[in-house]
């Protein structure tokens, strides 16, 4: 029988799962103490992290430790297989758009008004190949003012790294979900991991989705629907387009995708949002189970996802 725990993590929830319920209170301390120092390598809505100190060095190389050279690495890597779709330095465009704060914060409205929009087109972001990392040192430069953001790869490689670490430790099946971004590992329960699938990870559970069995990888959402705010009159949204350095305007409302990993999932399903109606086509040629929401809720999947239950 598994046992749950919830907990706030990065501005969202996190939920962790374990298959022997003993070890549930140590598979928490695992994962505080690892998602303790990711937050402090790329939060960016911390003064102290590596990521704001990067931001800082007007194109300085910087060492940096492990743990940061590693979330780089994934964020380029996410850059790489997506021809730029899913760039890391869109940094300063989320600002622009009023995402200057933690986002548990900007939906609360603290710290006053979320931004102005501004009044031309914000222009394409720098791009990832301004991102410059020495692997070995390691280190990192930022060269024609390029500002992070890992907001895209960051919370689903550290759902991997946690799962995986705990699986490690304890032995036992464990899942582990940041903000919907689902990552097992371990032997599964025996009918399988259950994850409902729905615009929002937090809504109650006759919300409108469908419910998916897991035995392995992950399964990541990508939604327009819920870090969304107000700025100048304009609706926003976290999902920035690297071309126009603006919150994408898609077809795509919400894009959950299943892969060998979190990470890979969620790079998938952010790329689509971005890719707007290339997407299906994109995810099927990649091979990627996908169910994909339009604005108006009308739902469309790739050949692998599984269908809907017949109604009773």
């Amino acid at each position: 029988m598994t046992a749950t725990e919830s907990f706030p993590v990065f501005g969202t929830t996190a939920v962790l799962v374990v298959t022997d319920q003993a070890a549930l209170g140590r598979a928490r301390a695992i994962a505080d103490a690892e998602l303790a120092a990711i937050d402090l390598a790329c939060s960016r809505f911390r003064p102290d992290s590596e990521l704001a100190m990067i931001n800082r060095t007007h194109g300085e190389l910087t060492r940096v430790s492990e743990l940061f050279a590693a979330l780089i690495t994934e964020a380029l890597r996410a850059a790489e297989l997506t021809d730029g779709d899913v760039d890391p330095t869109c940094g300063q465009a989320l600002v622009s758009a009023g995402y200057d704060r933690d986002f548990g914060e900007l939906r609360a409205g603290a710290g006053g008004p979320a931004g102005v929009a501004p009044a031309t087109a914000a222009g394409p972001v720098p791009g990832w190949r301004n991102v410059h990392l020495d692997p070995v040192t390691p280190a990192v430069r930022l060269v024609s003012g390029a500002q992070l953001d890992l907001g895209s790869t960051a919370k689903a490689w550290a759902a991997d790294h946690c799962a995986s670490k705990i699986a490690d430790r304890l032995g036992g099946g464990v899942l582990v979900s940041l903000g919907g971004d689902v990552a097992v590992a371990g032997p599964p329960p025996g009918h399988g991991w259950r994850v409902r699938v729905t615009d929002d990870h937090a809504a109650p559970a006759d919300t409108p989705g469908q419910t998916v069995t897991i035995g392995s990888g992950g399964l990541a959402t990508s939604s327009t629907t819920v870090r969304a705010w107000t700025a100048g009159g304009r609706a926003m949204h976290h999902i920035i387009d690297p071309r126009t350095g603006e919150p994408v305007r898609s077809a795509w409302r919400t894009v959950s995708v299943a892969a060998g990993t979190c990470a890979d999932a969620n790079i998938a399903s952010t790329a689509a949002i971005i890719r707007s109606e290339a997407a299906p086509a994109w995810l099927t040629e990649s091979g990627l189970p996908a169910r994909l929401v339009r604005q108006d809720g009308t739902v469309q999947t790739t050949p692998g996802w599984p269908a809907d239950p017949p109604a009773a």
